[in-house]
């Protein structure tokens, strides 16, 4: 199961190339200037008209781009830690591989047969 990360910002792609910088990132982040992203899923910050923001979201997808889980908001009590992260991870990978639990009837005999 490949795992990754992607920043999505409304920032022009020099300032998101900045900011990936300054906090020496590893992962993939998008550009959005039009904010085509927050049109299409309704995720304007209200409280600052005059900046237009986004509300940060964070989201657990599983294959296929289904969404597992949602975190959204500001600061600590919004974004979701490593931890829950990890816990997030690991409830959908368990959803989506039938090999999960090794201890499931029919899994030795299916691996001995060559379905794997």
């Amino acid at each position: 199961m490949v795992r990754a990360i992607v920043t999505i910002t409304s920032d022009n792609v020099f300032a998101t190339n900045d900011f990936r910088s300054s906090v020496g990132a590893q992962w993939t982040f998008l550009s959005d200037v039009g904010r085509k992203g927050q049109k299409d899923l309704d995720i304007q910050e209200y409280t600052d008209p005059h900046n237009d923001p986004m509300i940060p979201h964070t989201l657990v997808l599983k294959p296929g781009l289904v969404i597992h889980s949602v975190y959204n908001g500001y600061w600590y009590w919004g974004r979701p830690s490593i931890a829950e992260l990890e816990r997030e991870l690991r409830e959908a990978t368990r959803e989506v591989r039938p090999d999960w639990d090794l201890s499931n009837p029919g899994l030795s005999a299916n691996w001995d047969t060559g379905d794997r």
